[in-house]
């Protein structure tokens, strides 16, 4: 067979399998069985958060990779968030929602330092995700080095938002 034509069944392939895909999402409180966690799909009305997320820079000048702040959700709206074998969880879009989230620095060697964790809130408004589908990243500040705090930062990229100069 002629390689155009194989690709070409293989898509097709691929879409047919795409379509018999389930529509409906499951009732509340009930676990899909054609959604399991660790595949990566998720609701229709619903995003994925990455629960746990360390920021890192690579630093051409001195070859070597800058391990920045940790950060991680501890609750959501008060409740231990349940998090899926792929490390995210799984939000509503278009609903407001607290997150406390703990922060912490790194070592040199990429090890948490102890004494540098912080704890705050983060406000998801009901405009924060409006799209359902996406993956999101809550990083613990815009950049990986020359900072303090904990400063959430909401980005759909795993990388800093700014590289530092």
């Amino acid at each position: 067979m002629k390689p155009v034509v194989t690709l070409l069944l293989a898509c097709f392939l691929v879409l047919a399998g795409c379509q018999s895909l389930p529509d409906a999402s499951p009732a509340a409180g009930q676990k899909s069985k054609s959604m399991p966690e660790s595949t990566g799909a998720v609701s229709h009305s619903r995003v994925l958060l990455s629960a746990q997320h360390c920021l890192s820079e690579y630093l051409k000048e001195h070859g070597r990779v800058h391990y920045g702040p940790c950060l991680k959700i501890i609750s959501v709206d008060g409740n231990t968030p349940k998090i899926r074998d792929d490390g995210f969880i799984e939000l509503p879009t278009a609903e407001p929602a607290t997150l406390s989230v703990s922060c912490v620095y790194r070592h040199a060697d990429g090890s948490p330092i102890p004494a540098t964790m912080e704890t705050t809130d983060f406000q998801i408004t009901r405009n924060t995700f409006t799209k359902p589908g996406q993956r999101w990243y809550l990083h613990a500040h815009r950049q990986a080095r020359q900072i303090v705090g904990c400063e959430p930062t909401l980005s759909r990229s795993k990388n800093p938002n700014y590289e530092t100069d």
